[in-house]
């Protein structure tokens, strides 16, 4: 049994800037209201320390494998309830050039294993805490991208 969810948002920033925000894990406690801390090193099998916090919902802490690292284009894990094959979650952020200097992200998950089912409800609020995410996500980058377009150019 699996599920899946995606949300997207098109950003007014490119995507080294989008990136650059996304993988800034020290800021994350002042701009996401989802994933409320993140520490670790975005290469790929380093171990990540994520804590979420769903909308209506107790936070929880997992510890997830990094899958792909692309700079500018994908940051993935796959993290674990516990043995793999009872609750696993692959999450992904994909970074879409959209030209410009507009960039399309597309987060997602794909839930599987036998607890799945039993997980409803809980991933109606998953599907708010992207949503959530993605808008305070486009809010920083787009307020980082207007104070480097604001700033002179370094010698």
């Amino acid at each position: 049994m699996s599920k899946t969810i995606t949300t997207s948002i098109e950003i007014d920033a490119a995507p080294e800037v989008v990136w650059r925000v996304l993988t800034d894990f020290a800021s994350h406690p002042e701009w996401n209201p989802f994933i409320r801390q993140i520490s670790g090193e975005v290469s790929v099998g380093s171990r990540l320390r994520v804590n979420i916090t769903p909308p209506g919902g107790r936070g929880m802490t997992f510890k997830p494998a990094v899958t792909a690292a692309t700079p500018d284009r994908e940051l993935a894990w796959l993290g674990s309830l516990g043995v793999r094959g009872v609750f696993d979650g692959a999450h992904s952020f994909v970074l879409e050039d959209l030209g410009g200097g507009r960039t399309r992200v597309t987060q997602s998950e794909t839930f599987g294993g036998v607890l799945v089912p039993f997980f409803g409800s809980g991933l109606d609020s998953t599907v708010q805490g992207f949503e959530q995410m993605n808008r305070a996500l486009k809010d920083r980058c787009e307020r980082v991208a207007d104070v480097e377009a604001d700033s002179p150019p370094q010698p």
